[in-house]
């Protein structure tokens, strides 16, 4: 396989990837709507790795706009990472997300089976187990009712993806990404305020936001606070390669690959780690749970290592000191 399409291309998850693709010759075409990114990344992409891949601001959502796109590049497989990712904000605005997050890989799926592509790499979530009953949960776990309409989107694009026949999806059950790329050129750019944990603590630091709030504090856990598997997105990025790898070789059918570290961080341990690798320790205080967020989960990531032969190689401090970097890169 040369040509890859992404969606959601430069995005957090999907630029780092291109990234990697680029840098293993692939050749990359982009579409993203830009509703939580913005242009400057493809000119990062570039920078980085010295070509520019085709770019469409198109939403998937969009049928005949991604017809237009698919009738101008010969395509050999999909990345899907176009969808709404806020966990708060699909309670807030359950409909948005549907619309959205299904919408959208039924725009996408229609198109593929218009031009006989049947090759998907899809950006999935552990959200998808909701509280596991045993931890580390591996792919063999039930599949929980989800905690948050976020969550049940994830659900029910797989439910789709395993009905397909003839369709090969390896569907990569993420853990919680975050990091950015070592040269500090792209990271996390969330418009808005973050919805997530280490990009409100760099602002947070950084003095672009308030101090952090920590979300529940009676869990049952180590410190009382949620524990979440952090993966770099550079590890996570590299996995979406040897994802295409796998495809390119057999037919998989629907497979689902957990993607995490196999270790588990509390939210005060995570801001504990910043707060020794930062040069400006971020202030918090402690609130209520909130609403759709799940105690603890953390990944088993054999499968990965088996049929990818990929496992991760950064852990939390380098993580948090790459986000760093990137944030500082940014005032």
């Amino acid at each position: 396989m040369k040509r890859i399409l992404v969606t959601g291309g430069l995005g957090y998850i999907g630029s780092h990837t291109v990234v990697e693709l680029l840098n293993r010759n692939y050749e990359v075409v982009i579409v993203d709507n830009l509703s939580n990114t913005n242009l400057s990344v493809l000119d990062g992409i570039e920078s980085i790795t010295k070509e520019k891949p085709l770019f469409y601001q198109v939403d998937v959502c969009d049928t005949d706009a991604l017809r237009k796109v698919f009738s101008e590049n010969i395509v050999d497989a999909v990345i899907h990472f176009a969808a709404f990712k806020a966990v708060g904000e699909s309670v807030e605005s359950p409909l948005k997300y549907y619309m959205n997050n299904v919408g959208g890989l039924l725009s996408l799926l229609a198109v593929l089976e218009e031009c006989n592509i049947n090759k998907m790499v899809f950006s999935s979530s552990c959200t998808v187990y909701g509280q596991p009953g045993k931890l580390p949960v591996d792919e063999s776990a039930e599949i929980q009712k989800a905690e948050s309409p976020y969550g049940d989107t994830k659900i029910q694009c797989e439910k789709i993806l395993e009905t397909l026949p003839d369709f090969n999806t390896v569907s990569l059950r993420y853990f919680n990404p975050t990091g950015a790329h070592d040269s500090g050129i792209i990271g996390e750019l969330p418009l808005g305020v973050p919805n997530n944990l280490v990009p409100f603590m760099t602002q947070s630091a950084a003095g672009l936001r308030g101090g952090l709030v920590v979300y529940g504090t009676d869990y049952n856990t180590i410190d009382g606070t949620c524990i979440r598997d952090y993966i770099h997105v550079v590890d996570l990025a590299l996995a979406h390669v040897k994802a295409l790898e796998l495809l390119e070789n057999e037919d998989t059918g629907f497979e689902p690959i957990n993607i995490g570290t196999g270790n588990g961080s509390s939210v005060l341990e995570v801001i504990q780690t910043f707060n020794k690798i930062s040069d400006f320790p971020v202030s918090y205080t402690l609130g209520a749970r909130r609403k759709g967020d799940i105690e603890k989960v953390w990944a088993k990531a054999n499968k990965a290592k088996e049929l990818l032969g990929w496992e991760a190689t950064r852990d939390l401090e380098d993580m948090l000191k790459t986000s760093w970097a990137w944030q500082k890169s940014l005032l």
